[in-house]
């Protein structure tokens, strides 16, 4: 399985893929929000979402961990 932590403080503005969707390397899993700014947070290989640890409108942290993929 694969941590994927926040690359930035923020709020996480959208959630595009859901728990127990397929995902493709490189596909966006949820759009984070800092400063105006929206920094998409994608998955790093192709697999499976586990969890979503975080929902829409939730602060986080860098390196928070926001997702599972594996």
């Amino acid at each position: 399985m694969t941590e994927i932590a926040s690359p930035i403080t923020g709020s996480v503005w959208k959630i595009v893929a859901q728990a127990e969707a397929s995902i493709g390397e490189g596909e966006t899993i949820m759009i984070l929000e800092s400063m105006k700014m929206e920094i998409r947070v994608k998955s790093p290989k192709d697999g499976r979402i586990v969890e979503i640890k975080v929902q829409e409108g939730d602060s986080v942290l860098e390196d928070d961990v926001i997702a599972i993929v594996e």
